[in-house]
C-alpha cells in the first residue's frame, strides 16, 4: 500500500466518518433546542461512559487482529478466534449489566435513569462485537462496504431520532392510535432523552444483521494458544485504550463528581459536550486516518527498507498539514458554525480552539504510535496513556473547581491540550530512539508556524471589520495556506495553477 492508497482509503473511510459524524452532528441542534442543558448533560455523560466501555469490551483485539492476521499463516483462524473471544465477553457483560442494573445506576449517580443505563449498555455490547467484522472489512480493503454500512447506521440512527422526537409527538396529538402500542407504554413524550438511546440500540442491532455476511459461511475455529498470544500483545493496548478514552472523556465523566450542585454540574457537561461537537471535525479526520493507517502500517511492516520508513514519515507530514487546514477552516468560520447549537450554549464556544488543538496533538500522538506497535513494545503505549491519564486527572481535579461554576469546563479543555501535548513530545523522543524515522521536522515546524500566523491574523479581524469582510479575508488566508502547501509539496493540480500564474506575471 502506497501513500496514494493510504490517502484513497482515508478519503473513503472519511466518507463514512466525516459524513456520518456530520449528519449526527446535525442532531445536536435538535437535542439542544428540545432539552435543557441539564438533560443534554445526561446524554453527554452516558456517551462518555459508552466510549470507555466500548474500549474495555474490545480489549485491544482490533489492533491485535491486524497484527496477527498479517503475521499468521491462517488469518481466518485469527478472525474467528477474535470473534468468539469478544462475543463471549460482550454477552457476559450484558448478563451482568442486567442483573446489577440498579447498583450500577446508583454508582453512576443516575438512580432514576436505570433504563437509560441498560439501553446504552446493551448497545455497547453489540457495537463491541460488531467492531471485529468492521475490522475484517478493513483488513480485506473493502473500504466501500465498510463506509456503506457505517452510513446506513448513521441514517437509521438519524431517522429514528427524528421519528421518536418529532414525528411521534405530532402523531400523539393527531393520530395517537397509530403509535400508542409502543409510545404510550414507554412514557410518550415524557420519556424525553430516553428515545435517543432507543434509536441507538435499534440501529446497532440492524447493523449486526447487515454484517452477517462477515460472520456466516466460514469455518469457525478457535485456538486458545493463539488467543493467549493475541492477549499478550493486546493487553497493554487495552490499558492504553482505557486510559486514552478516559482521558478523552475526562471532562464529561469527572465534572458531575467535582461539584455538589448536580444540576449546575450537568448543565456544564451539556454546554461542554455541545460545543465539543463543533471541534469534532478534527476527531472525524483523526478517526478516518486511523481506519486506514493501522492496516497500512502492518502491511508495510512486511517490507523492510528505507522506502517504508519514508512513507511513514510522509504520512505524519500530511496528517499535520491537513490537521492545520481543518483547524483554520473551523476557527475562521466559527461565527457561522456556532448556529449548529442553541444560543443558550454559546457561552461554551471558548472551548473550541483549545479542543481543536488538543485533538490535533492527540492525532499526532496516535500517528507516532506505530513505533511501539511495529516493534511489539506495546507496553510503552500503555505507559504513555497512563501518563496522559494521570496528567488529565490531576489537571481536571485542579483546574475545573479552580475555574468553578459556570466555566469550569474550560479546565477540562486546557487539561486535554496540555496532557496530549506532553505525551506527544515524549512519544516522539522514545520513537526516535527505538524506531527512528526521517520526519521532515523543519518543514513540519514551518507549516505549523505559518498556520499559527494565519490563525492570529484571522482572529485579529474579529469585531474590527463587518462580518462579510471578515469571512472574505479569512477565506483568502485559507487559500493562502493551501497555496503554500501545494507549492512546497508539489501537489499536481494546485501547484501547476500556481506556476502558470507566476509565468503569466
Amino acid at each position: 500500500m502506497s501513500i496514494k492508497a493510504l490517502a484513497k482509503d482515508t478519503a473513503v473511510y472519511g466518507l463514512s466518518s466525516i459524513v456520518g459524524r456530520f449528519l449526527n452532528w446535525c442532531l445536536v441542534p435538535l437535542y439542544v433546542y428540545l432539552f435543557p442543558s441539564e438533560e443534554y448533560g445526561i446524554v453527554t455523560y452516558l456517551y462518555g461512559i459508552t466510549a470507555v466501555m466500548l474500549v474495555i469490551l474490545n480489549y485491544g483485539m482490533e489492533t491485535g487482529f491486524f497484527r496477527f492476521a498479517n503475521k499468521e499463516d491462517n488469518p481466518e483462524k485469527v478472525y474467528t478466534t477474535s470473534l468468539i473471544s469478544v462475543g463471549s465477553t460482550s454477552l457476559t457483560f450484558l448478563i451482568l449489566l442486567t442483573i446489577f442494573i440498579n447498583p450500577i445506576s446508583k454508582g453512576l449517580k443516575l438512580p432514576d435513569q436505570s433504563l437509560f443505563v441498560w439501553l446504552i449498555g446493551a448497545t455497547v455490547a453489540v457495537d463491541a462485537f460488531c467492531n471485529l467484522p468492521f475490522a475484517y472489512l478493513r483488513y480485506k480493503n473493502r473500504s466501500w462496504r465498510f463506509a456503506g454500512i457505517k452510513l446506513i447506521n448513521v441514517g437509521m440512527n438519524i431517522g429514528l431520532n427524528l421519528f421518536f422526537l418529532l414525528v411521534c409527538p405530532w402523531l400523539e396529538s393527531h393520530n395517537p392510535g397509530f403509535i400508542s402500542w409502543f409510545y404510550t407504554p414507554m412514557g410518550g413524550k415524557a420519556f424525553g432523552i430516553g428515545w435517543i438511546f432507543v434509536a441507538n440500540i435499534i440501529s446497532s442491532y440492524i447493523i449486526l444483521l447487515l454484517l452477517m455476511p462477515q460472520l456466516m459461511g466460514r469455518p469457525w475455529r478457535f485456538s486458545g494458544e493463539l488467543l493467549k498470544r493475541m492477549l499478550s500483545y493486546s493487553w497493554p493496548l487495552l490499558i492504553l485504550a482505557i486510559a486514552g478514552m478516559l482521558s478523552q472523556n475526562m471532562g464529561q465523566l469527572l465534572i458531575p463528581y467535582l461539584f455538589s450542585n448536580e444540576d449546575a454540574a450537568r448543565s456544564m457537561v451539556g454546554i461542554y459536550g455541545a460545543n465539543m461537537k463543533i471541534a469534532i471535525v478534527m476527531v472525524m479526520f483523526t478517526q478516518a486516518f486511523r481506519y486506514a493507517y493501522e492496516p497500512f502500517i502492518f502491511s508495510q511492516a512486511k517490507n523492510s527498507g528505507e522506502s517504508s520508513r519514508k512513507m511513514y514519515a510522509d504520512a505524519m507530514k500530511f496528517f499535520i498539514i491537513f490537521g492545520w487546514l481543518i483547524f483554520l477552516g473551523v476557527m475562521f468560520y466559527l461565527p457561522f458554525l456556532r448556529y449548529f447549537i442553541s444560543p443558550a450554549y454559546w457561552e461554551g464556544l471558548q472551548v473550541v480552539p483549545v479542543m481543536m488543538g488538543a485533538e490535533l496533538c492527540y492525532g499526532v500522538f496516535f500517528n507516532l504510535s506505530l513505533w511501539y506497535k511495529l516493534t511489539d513494545k506495546t507496553r510503552w503505549g500503555m505507559y504513555l496513556s497512563l501518563i496522559c491519564f494521570a496528567l488529565m486527572l490531576g489537571l481536571n481535579i485542579w483546574l475545573v473547581p479552580f475555574i468553578g461554576i459556570p466555566d469550569g469546563y474550560m479546565g477540562s479543555a486546557w487539561a486535554a491540550l496540555i496532557s496530549y501535548f506532553v505525551v506527544m513530545v515524549i512519544s516522539y523522543f522514545l520513537g526516535n530512539y527505538y524506531y527512528p524515522l526521517p520526519y521532515e521536522k523543519k518543514r513540519i515546524f514551518a507549516y505549523t508556524v505559518v498556520a499559527g500566523f494565519l490563525y492570529v491574523c484571522g482572529m485579529l479581524m474579529d469585531g474590527i471589520l463587518p462580518l462579510w469582510a471578515t469571512y472574505c479575508l479569512r477565506t483568502v488566508l485559507l487559500i493562502l495556506y493551501i497555496g503554500i502547501i501545494a507549492n512546497f509539496e508539489n501537489i499536481p493540480v494546485i501547484s501547476r495553477a500556481l506556476h502558470r500564474f507566476k509565468f503569466a506575471r
